[in-house]
Protein backbone atom coordinates (compact mmCIF):
# COMPACT_ATOMS: atom_id res chain seq x y z
CA UNK A 1 0.00 0.00 0.00
CA UNK A 2 0.94 3.67 -0.70
CA UNK A 3 2.45 5.69 2.49
CA UNK A 4 1.36 8.98 3.10
CA UNK A 5 4.90 9.66 5.49
CA UNK A 6 5.35 12.95 7.77
CA UNK A 7 4.13 16.79 6.28
CA UNK A 8 6.28 19.09 6.22
CA UNK A 9 4.80 22.67 7.23
CA UNK A 10 6.13 26.64 7.14
CA UNK A 11 3.97 29.17 8.77
CA UNK A 12 5.26 33.05 7.62
CA UNK A 13 6.96 35.16 10.20
CA UNK A 14 4.26 37.84 10.06
CA UNK A 15 1.82 36.90 13.22
CA UNK A 16 -1.83 38.20 13.27
CA UNK A 17 -4.19 37.96 16.75
CA UNK A 18 -7.75 37.70 17.02
CA UNK A 19 -7.63 40.91 19.08
CA UNK A 20 -5.56 42.83 15.86
CA UNK A 21 -8.01 41.22 13.97
CA UNK A 22 -10.89 42.80 15.81
CA UNK A 23 -9.21 46.34 15.84
CA UNK A 24 -8.29 45.95 12.10
CA UNK A 25 -12.06 45.11 11.19
CA UNK A 26 -13.45 47.85 13.47
CA UNK A 27 -11.52 50.77 11.72
CA UNK A 28 -11.66 49.69 8.56
CA UNK A 29 -15.51 49.29 8.10
CA UNK A 30 -16.55 51.44 11.13
CA UNK A 31 -20.35 52.67 10.78
CA UNK A 32 -21.32 49.97 8.55
CA UNK A 33 -24.74 47.80 9.81
CA UNK A 34 -23.40 44.31 9.45
CA UNK A 35 -19.94 45.23 11.80
CA UNK A 36 -21.40 44.05 14.74
CA UNK A 37 -22.48 40.51 13.30
CA UNK A 38 -19.07 40.31 11.68
CA UNK A 39 -16.97 40.96 14.54
CA UNK A 40 -19.38 37.83 16.76
CA UNK A 41 -18.64 35.74 14.04
CA UNK A 42 -14.92 36.15 14.00
CA UNK A 43 -14.91 36.18 17.86
CA UNK A 44 -16.48 32.81 17.76
CA UNK A 45 -14.42 30.96 14.75
CA UNK A 46 -11.76 30.01 17.78
CA UNK A 47 -9.10 31.27 15.62
CA UNK A 48 -6.45 32.81 17.83
CA UNK A 49 -3.64 33.85 15.52
CA UNK A 50 -2.74 33.57 12.08
CA UNK A 51 0.40 33.83 9.83
CA UNK A 52 0.74 35.98 6.53
CA UNK A 53 3.42 36.61 4.02
CA UNK A 54 3.69 40.19 4.56
CA UNK A 55 3.09 42.96 7.51
CA UNK A 56 0.24 43.53 7.71
CA UNK A 57 0.14 47.43 6.61
CA UNK A 58 0.80 45.68 3.79
CA UNK A 59 -1.73 43.38 3.61
CA UNK A 60 -4.38 45.59 4.17
CA UNK A 61 -3.29 47.52 1.21
CA UNK A 62 -4.81 46.29 -2.35
CA UNK A 63 -1.86 47.07 -4.95
CA UNK A 64 -3.54 45.58 -7.61
CA UNK A 65 -3.91 41.73 -9.38
CA UNK A 66 -0.89 42.05 -11.21
CA UNK A 67 1.21 42.86 -8.42
CA UNK A 68 -0.21 40.78 -5.89
CA UNK A 69 0.12 37.74 -8.16
CA UNK A 70 3.93 39.10 -8.51
CA UNK A 71 4.06 38.63 -4.77
CA UNK A 72 1.96 35.02 -4.48
CA UNK A 73 5.00 33.98 -7.67
CA UNK A 74 7.99 35.30 -5.52
CA UNK A 75 6.75 34.05 -2.02
CA UNK A 76 6.10 30.68 -3.72
CA UNK A 77 9.39 30.06 -5.02
CA UNK A 78 11.13 31.47 -1.82
CA UNK A 79 9.13 29.28 0.66
CA UNK A 80 8.26 26.03 -1.08
CA UNK A 81 12.29 24.72 -1.68
CA UNK A 82 13.17 24.12 2.43
CA UNK A 83 9.87 22.95 3.24
CA UNK A 84 9.89 20.34 -0.07
CA UNK A 85 13.44 19.40 1.42
CA UNK A 86 12.18 18.58 5.15
CA UNK A 87 8.86 16.27 3.30
CA UNK A 88 11.79 14.46 1.13
CA UNK A 89 13.67 14.17 4.42
CA UNK A 90 11.00 13.18 6.96
CA UNK A 91 10.30 10.14 4.08
CA UNK A 92 14.05 8.71 3.22
CA UNK A 93 13.84 10.12 -0.47
CA UNK A 94 15.95 12.76 -2.31
CA UNK A 95 14.48 15.00 -5.30
CA UNK A 96 15.64 12.28 -8.25
CA UNK A 97 13.01 9.89 -6.05
CA UNK A 98 10.03 11.57 -7.02
CA UNK A 99 8.01 10.54 -10.01
CA UNK A 100 5.34 13.20 -9.75
CA UNK A 101 4.79 16.69 -8.42
CA UNK A 102 1.31 17.80 -7.38
CA UNK A 103 1.20 21.64 -6.54
CA UNK A 104 -2.29 22.94 -5.11
CA UNK A 105 -2.90 26.55 -4.70
CA UNK A 106 -6.09 28.39 -4.76
CA UNK A 107 -4.90 31.40 -4.26
CA UNK A 108 -2.76 32.67 -6.96
CA UNK A 109 -1.88 31.49 -10.32
CA UNK A 110 1.10 30.82 -12.43
CA UNK A 111 1.75 29.17 -15.58
CA UNK A 112 3.42 27.13 -16.24
CA UNK A 113 3.36 25.70 -12.88
CA UNK A 114 5.35 26.54 -10.26
CA UNK A 115 6.11 22.45 -10.79
CA UNK A 116 8.08 23.21 -13.66
CA UNK A 117 10.27 25.44 -11.75
CA UNK A 118 10.99 22.91 -9.04
CA UNK A 119 11.85 20.63 -11.55
CA UNK A 120 14.33 23.07 -13.14
CA UNK A 121 15.69 24.23 -9.68
CA UNK A 122 15.47 21.44 -7.56
CA UNK A 123 16.96 18.35 -8.99
CA UNK A 124 13.87 16.19 -9.77
CA UNK A 125 13.99 14.63 -12.89
CA UNK A 126 13.21 15.93 -16.25
CA UNK A 127 10.56 12.83 -16.79
CA UNK A 128 9.18 14.00 -13.63
CA UNK A 129 5.06 14.28 -13.81
CA UNK A 130 3.23 17.58 -13.34
CA UNK A 131 -0.14 17.96 -12.00
CA UNK A 132 -1.20 21.29 -11.01
CA UNK A 133 -4.74 21.53 -9.00
CA UNK A 134 -5.69 25.33 -9.05
CA UNK A 135 -9.65 25.12 -8.07
CA UNK A 136 -10.83 22.59 -5.18
CA UNK A 137 -10.00 25.13 -2.89
CA UNK A 138 -10.18 23.67 0.55
CA UNK A 139 -10.66 20.06 -0.46
CA UNK A 140 -7.26 20.11 -2.44
CA UNK A 141 -5.22 18.83 0.18
CA UNK A 142 -7.62 15.66 0.43
CA UNK A 143 -7.69 15.74 -3.55
CA UNK A 144 -3.94 15.51 -3.82
CA UNK A 145 -3.78 13.14 -1.03
CA UNK A 146 -6.10 10.71 -3.07
CA UNK A 147 -4.92 11.48 -6.37
CA UNK A 148 -1.18 10.77 -5.59
CA UNK A 149 -2.40 7.72 -3.70
CA UNK A 150 -3.92 6.55 -7.07
CA UNK A 151 -1.11 7.31 -8.71
CA UNK A 152 1.17 4.98 -6.71
CA UNK A 153 -1.42 2.20 -6.99
CA UNK A 154 -1.05 2.26 -10.66
CA UNK A 155 2.75 2.37 -10.56
CA UNK A 156 3.26 0.53 -7.13
CA UNK A 157 7.37 1.32 -7.13
CA UNK A 158 6.80 5.25 -7.93
CA UNK A 159 6.41 8.07 -5.50
CA UNK A 160 4.43 11.65 -5.49
CA UNK A 161 5.63 14.52 -3.78
CA UNK A 162 2.44 17.18 -2.37
CA UNK A 163 3.19 20.77 -2.11
CA UNK A 164 0.24 23.15 -0.86
CA UNK A 165 1.01 27.16 -1.15
CA UNK A 166 -1.77 28.91 0.44
CA UNK A 167 -1.12 32.37 0.56
CA UNK A 168 -4.75 33.36 2.08
CA UNK A 169 -3.73 36.59 2.79
CA UNK A 170 -3.18 38.09 -1.07
CA UNK A 171 -6.84 37.56 -1.44
CA UNK A 172 -7.99 40.40 0.94
CA UNK A 173 -10.46 42.67 -0.78
CA UNK A 174 -10.45 45.64 1.29
CA UNK A 175 -13.43 46.93 -0.08
CA UNK A 176 -15.92 44.08 0.62
CA UNK A 177 -17.87 44.62 3.42
CA UNK A 178 -20.21 41.65 2.66
CA UNK A 179 -20.53 39.54 6.24
CA UNK A 180 -19.59 36.58 4.17
CA UNK A 181 -15.95 38.27 3.11
CA UNK A 182 -15.47 40.33 6.83
CA UNK A 183 -15.62 36.65 8.17
CA UNK A 184 -12.97 35.10 5.80
CA UNK A 185 -10.71 38.22 6.40
CA UNK A 186 -10.90 36.71 10.45
CA UNK A 187 -10.69 33.14 9.52
CA UNK A 188 -7.82 32.26 6.51
CA UNK A 189 -4.03 32.24 7.10
CA UNK A 190 -1.26 31.79 5.01
CA UNK A 191 1.07 28.20 5.19
CA UNK A 192 3.47 26.16 2.99
CA UNK A 193 3.12 22.85 3.44
CA UNK A 194 4.54 19.54 1.51
CA UNK A 195 4.49 15.54 2.03
CA UNK A 196 5.55 12.51 0.08
CA UNK A 197 3.61 9.48 -0.53
CA UNK A 198 5.77 6.38 -1.44
CA UNK A 199 5.19 3.58 -2.97
CA UNK A 200 7.00 1.32 -0.65
CA UNK A 201 8.80 1.38 2.35
CA UNK A 202 8.11 4.68 4.27
CA UNK A 203 6.50 5.25 7.56
CA UNK A 204 3.29 7.43 8.36
CA UNK A 205 -0.77 6.44 7.06
CA UNK A 206 -0.47 3.31 4.83
CA UNK A 207 -3.79 4.65 2.21
CA UNK A 208 -6.35 1.95 1.59
CA UNK A 209 -9.10 3.60 0.49
CA UNK A 210 -10.19 6.89 -1.32
CA UNK A 211 -13.33 8.45 -2.18
CA UNK A 212 -15.15 11.70 -3.59
CA UNK A 213 -18.49 12.90 -3.31
CA UNK A 214 -20.10 16.50 -4.43
CA UNK A 215 -23.19 17.51 -2.75
CA UNK A 216 -25.54 18.23 -5.39
CA UNK A 217 -26.80 21.72 -6.11
CA UNK A 218 -24.01 23.39 -3.71
CA UNK A 219 -21.53 24.75 -6.42
CA UNK A 220 -22.09 28.31 -5.38
CA UNK A 221 -22.15 27.79 -1.81
CA UNK A 222 -18.16 28.38 -1.82
CA UNK A 223 -16.92 30.52 -4.92
CA UNK A 224 -14.66 33.28 -6.05
CA UNK A 225 -16.17 36.33 -7.54
CA UNK A 226 -13.15 36.80 -10.60
CA UNK A 227 -12.92 40.48 -10.85
CA UNK A 228 -10.21 43.41 -12.17
CA UNK A 229 -9.03 43.61 -8.63
CA UNK A 230 -8.41 39.28 -7.88
CA UNK A 231 -10.51 36.54 -6.02
CA UNK A 232 -13.26 38.18 -4.20
CA UNK A 233 -14.15 35.18 -1.85
CA UNK A 234 -17.95 34.09 -1.35
CA UNK A 235 -19.49 32.10 1.28
CA UNK A 236 -23.26 31.06 1.13
CA UNK A 237 -24.43 31.31 4.81
CA UNK A 238 -25.59 27.54 4.15
CA UNK A 239 -22.15 26.36 4.09
CA UNK A 240 -21.41 25.28 8.15
CA UNK A 241 -24.74 23.03 7.85
CA UNK A 242 -22.99 20.80 5.37
CA UNK A 243 -21.82 17.96 7.59
CA UNK A 244 -25.04 16.79 8.22
CA UNK A 245 -25.57 15.49 4.66
CA UNK A 246 -21.49 14.74 4.50
CA UNK A 247 -21.49 12.80 7.85
CA UNK A 248 -23.38 9.21 6.02
CA UNK A 249 -20.77 9.92 3.22
CA UNK A 250 -18.23 9.13 5.57
CA UNK A 251 -19.53 6.51 7.42
CA UNK A 252 -20.46 4.69 4.42
CA UNK A 253 -16.94 4.78 2.96
CA UNK A 254 -15.90 3.62 6.91
CA UNK A 255 -18.27 1.00 6.43
CA UNK A 256 -17.41 -0.67 2.79
CA UNK A 257 -14.09 -0.91 3.96
CA UNK A 258 -15.04 -3.20 7.36
CA UNK A 259 -14.62 0.06 9.67
CA UNK A 260 -16.39 2.07 12.17
CA UNK A 261 -15.77 5.48 11.57
CA UNK A 262 -17.19 6.40 14.83
CA UNK A 263 -14.69 4.30 16.50
CA UNK A 264 -11.71 4.96 14.86
CA UNK A 265 -8.14 5.53 16.34
CA UNK A 266 -7.38 8.90 14.54
CA UNK A 267 -9.34 11.42 12.71
CA UNK A 268 -7.63 13.93 10.33
CA UNK A 269 -10.70 16.34 9.10
CA UNK A 270 -10.72 19.94 7.61
CA UNK A 271 -10.59 22.62 10.08
CA UNK A 272 -12.97 25.02 8.06
CA UNK A 273 -13.97 26.43 11.14
CA UNK A 274 -15.57 25.80 14.47
CA UNK A 275 -19.28 24.26 13.72
CA UNK A 276 -17.88 22.20 11.07
CA UNK A 277 -15.71 20.35 13.38
CA UNK A 278 -18.35 20.25 15.91
CA UNK A 279 -21.15 18.87 13.74
CA UNK A 280 -19.32 16.27 12.56
CA UNK A 281 -18.05 14.88 15.80
CA UNK A 282 -21.56 15.36 16.66
CA UNK A 283 -23.11 13.84 14.06
CA UNK A 284 -20.71 10.54 13.39
CA UNK A 285 -20.61 10.32 17.27
CA UNK A 286 -17.18 10.97 17.76
CA UNK A 287 -15.72 12.90 21.17
CA UNK A 288 -14.63 16.25 19.74
CA UNK A 289 -11.17 15.57 21.38
CA UNK A 290 -10.74 13.17 18.18
CA UNK A 291 -10.45 16.27 16.41
CA UNK A 292 -7.83 17.67 18.37
CA UNK A 293 -4.64 18.16 15.29
CA UNK A 294 -7.82 19.81 13.76
CA UNK A 295 -8.92 22.04 16.37
CA UNK A 296 -5.07 23.16 16.96
CA UNK A 297 -4.81 23.80 13.87
CA UNK A 298 -7.59 26.14 13.49
CA UNK A 299 -6.66 27.44 17.02
CA UNK A 300 -3.16 28.42 15.91
CA UNK A 301 -2.78 29.16 12.20
CA UNK A 302 -7.11 30.06 10.94
CA UNK A 303 -8.14 27.93 7.92
CA UNK A 304 -4.97 27.53 5.89
CA UNK A 305 -6.90 25.75 2.74
CA UNK A 306 -5.51 23.05 1.06
CA UNK A 307 -2.70 22.70 4.00
CA UNK A 308 -5.43 21.91 6.94
CA UNK A 309 -4.95 18.10 6.57
CA UNK A 310 -1.36 18.01 5.93
CA UNK A 311 -0.63 20.53 9.19
CA UNK A 312 -3.21 18.06 11.19
CA UNK A 313 -1.21 15.21 9.95
CA UNK A 314 2.11 16.76 11.15
CA UNK A 315 0.65 17.05 14.83
CA UNK A 316 -0.83 13.22 14.94
CA UNK A 317 3.24 12.54 13.65
CA UNK A 318 4.36 14.73 16.13
CA UNK A 319 2.11 13.42 19.05
CA UNK A 320 3.74 10.14 18.54
CA UNK A 321 0.69 7.89 20.25
CA UNK A 322 0.11 6.01 16.90
CA UNK A 323 0.91 1.77 17.06
CA UNK A 324 1.05 -0.21 14.34
CA UNK A 325 -2.55 -0.99 12.03
CA UNK A 326 -4.41 2.11 14.09
CA UNK A 327 -6.56 2.94 12.12
CA UNK A 328 -8.45 6.78 10.63
CA UNK A 329 -9.46 9.17 8.20
CA UNK A 330 -8.72 11.79 6.25
CA UNK A 331 -10.89 14.21 4.88
CA UNK A 332 -10.75 17.75 3.22
CA UNK A 333 -13.83 19.60 2.30
CA UNK A 334 -14.39 22.79 -0.15
CA UNK A 335 -16.15 24.02 -2.57
CA UNK A 336 -18.11 22.13 -4.62
CA UNK A 337 -19.64 21.32 -2.26
CA UNK A 338 -16.58 18.82 -2.59
CA UNK A 339 -15.25 16.40 0.27
CA UNK A 340 -11.93 14.45 -0.28
CA UNK A 341 -11.66 11.32 1.63
CA UNK A 342 -9.38 8.64 2.30
CA UNK A 343 -9.17 5.28 4.78
CA UNK A 344 -5.89 4.00 6.07
CA UNK A 345 -3.82 2.87 8.74
CA UNK A 346 -0.72 3.46 10.80
CA UNK A 347 2.10 2.00 9.22
CA UNK A 348 5.94 1.42 10.61
CA UNK A 349 8.58 0.79 8.00
CA UNK A 350 10.50 -2.33 8.73
CA UNK A 351 14.18 -2.08 8.70
CA UNK A 352 13.89 -5.38 6.59
CA UNK A 353 12.52 -2.69 4.00
CA UNK A 354 15.61 -1.40 2.79
CA UNK A 355 17.23 -5.14 1.79
CA UNK A 356 14.10 -6.13 0.21
CA UNK A 357 14.40 -3.38 -1.96
CA UNK A 358 17.94 -3.71 -2.56
CA UNK A 359 17.05 -7.35 -3.40
CA UNK A 360 14.15 -6.44 -6.06
CA UNK A 361 16.45 -3.48 -7.88
CA UNK A 362 19.55 -6.03 -7.75
CA UNK A 363 19.13 -9.67 -9.09
CA UNK A 364 21.27 -11.91 -7.02
CA UNK A 365 23.06 -14.40 -8.96
CA UNK A 366 22.98 -18.12 -8.75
Amino acid sequence: MPTLCKPAVELPEYVITLEETLKFAEKTHAGKPQLPLALRLIKNTGVQKRHIVQPIEKTLRHPGLEERNRVFESESKKRCPAVIEQALANAGLTAEDIDAIIFVSCTGFMMPSLTAWLINTMGFRTDTRQIPIAQLGCAAGGAAINRAHDFCTAYPQNNVLIVSCELCSLCYQPDDDGVSSLLADGLFGDAVAAAVVRGIGGTGVSLERNASHVIPGTEDWISYAVRSTGFHFQLDRRVPGTMEPLAPVLRELATSHGRDVGNLDFYIIHAGGPRILSDLSRFLGVDQRMFRHSWATLTECGNIASAVVLDALRRLFEEDTMTPDANGIIAGFGPGITAEMAMGSWRVESPSIHEDLFRQAVPVSL
